[in-house]
């Protein structure tokens, strides 16, 4: 990584508007100290990438529960590019209530997803990537310290975001018309784009097994999914939400699972 691709300069125009109000106010910005984990009984980690003298540094603070390795506060510190501040902000909304193992799964991808005014259309021009990996490697650096600290037994439900973005009014156009094919590829790129990004979190995967009469989606899961509760519950009707809202509004999507394999 280049001294000059951490320190060029970006136009505000190729920000999301999005990004730009992550950046300008940032709500994460700040430490916690081991008294302050110690007093609410928390394990503090913390995590670091980059060097001062490139210019781009950034540091995380998490609170982390001994019980069950769940990061319950984040702050972090980032000196450099406005990108770099902007990815550790929307990073540190993203790692709330997430576990350790989980934040190591956290992608550029799912970072840049959380701040874009489109989903079409990346928050991040190209040219701040080394930032968005600054991030990253710090908050590797945070996870890894917590590797002792158990984990929940039900901590495989995988996380979602807090909204499912933008909504298409009577679903895809002219969906009922097209042929099943384009109509599974419809769905694939949805599932690409809104839902398997947060599955993988956990180790998890949804593949699509039919589409029958134009609404009934067919899917198994796979990796954790396959014996996790949630995948007949939260998971389940999280993907029948998003697919109404962006395919069809009267989608249903049936699981193909055998729930004798939960635990």
């Amino acid at each position: 990584m280049g001294l000059e691709q951490l320190t060029h300069p970006f136009p505000w125009s190729q920000y999301s508007k999005r990004l730009i109000s992550k950046i300008e106010n940032p709500r994460s910005v700040g430490v916690f100290t081991k008294e302050n984990a110690e007093e609410r009984g928390m394990r503090l980690a913390e995590g670091m990438d980059g060097l001062i003298e490139n210019g781009n540094v950034v540091f995380f603070y998490w609170l982390v529960d001994k019980e069950d390795g769940m990061i319950v506060d984040v702050k972090f510190q980032a000196f450099g590019q406005t990108a770099l501040i902007g990815a550790a902000e929307a990073a540190s909304e993203l790692l709330v209530g997430k576990n350790y193992d989980q934040a190591l799964r956290v992608t550029a991808d799912l970072i840049d997803k959380e701040v874009r005014d489109k989903e079409s259309e990346p928050a991040f021009p190209k040219e701040t990537y080394p930032h968005l990996n600054l991030v990253l490697g710090a908050i590797e650096d945070a996870s890894q310290k917590c590797r002792d600290l158990p984990l929940a037994e039900s901590y495989i439900a995988p996380p979602v975001p807090r909204d499912i973005g933008e909504i298409l009014e009577g679903g895809y156009p002219g969906w009922l018309e097209l042929p099943l094919k384009k109509k599974l590829a419809v769905i694939e790129e949805v599932l690409d784009r809104d839902i398997r990004p947060y599955i993988a979190l956990d180790a998890g995967g949804v593949e699509v097994l039919n589409l029958i009469n134009d609404r009934e989606v067919v899917i198994t899961y796979q990796g954790s999914c396959t014996s996790c509760y949630s995948s007949i519950g939260t998971t389940l009707s999280y993907i029948q939400q998003v697919l109404r809202a962006k395919v069809f509004p009267e989608i249903i999507v049936i699981p193909d699972v055998d729930p004798s394999s939960f635990h």
